[in-house]
């Protein structure tokens, strides 16, 4: 990915799905305009969106949707998709089942039933959030503190990028509280130098 060609993420003024997009754009130093689109615009705007979704990603006019399919291109240009068609397969495997957890998340924090809302709150807190949790864990105790192969991979980034709007969508509840080496691994990535800056630089948002 030529360092001048033009590129733009168009997501919402928070991080959730646009952050990972955002991180690994930070930490292979490429300039990106960084699009935010303010949720009372929305409306307006969704029906000229692929699909009507964001994120979208744009290289030199040409946009592109689907956030994973964004993040693993990226992922490509930064080399940070393995050595190898086995290590990209553990890689992705990974990178799903993180998915799999947000959503686990997602489908909790976004249901309007209030009383159903209150089951799935139990559930998630006392199984599912423990179940994945450990076993995270666990991959990254295995694998030298990072989820595959002891080296710092896109896994990792999309992992901490989306912990702010995990945090949030749990009332304040970090996910990696009590899990040692989630917190060793949030803390390396949050040190990379240009994750690092680009922390420091990014907008300020409540989520």
């Amino acid at each position: 990915m030529a360092k001048n060609c033009n590129y733009k993420v168009t997501y919402f003024d928070i991080t959730a799905l646009g952050e990972p997009i955002r991180f690994l754009l930070a930490y292979g130093n490429f300039p990106f305009e960084d699009h935010r689109v303010k949720f009372d615009d929305w409306p307006a705007l969704k029906p000229s969106m692929p699909f009507g979704q964001l994120p979208t990603f744009e290289i030199n006019g040409e946009t592109f949707h689907q956030s994973m399919a964004i993040v693993r291109y990226l992922a490509k240009k930064v080399h940070l998709y393995g050595k190898s068609d086995e290590q990209a397969l553990k890689i992705d495997m990974m990178a799903d089942t993180v998915n799999d957890l947000r959503q686990h998340i997602g489908k909790y924090f976004y249901h309007s039933d209030e009383k159903f809302k209150a089951q799935l709150r139990k559930t998630l807190y006392e199984e599912t959030m423990p179940y994945y949790l450990k076993k995270f864990d666990k991959y990254v105790k295995d694998n030298n503190g990072y989820f595959v192969d002891g080296q710092l991979t896109y896994v990792d980034l999309y992992f901490v990028s989306l912990l702010d709007y995990i945090k949030y969508m749990l009332d304040g509840k970090s996910l990696t509280d009590g899990y040692e080496n989630l917190q060793k691994l949030t803390a390396k990535v949050y040190q990379v130098p240009q994750i690092k800056t680009w922390l420091e630089k990014r907008p300020k948002t409540d989520r």
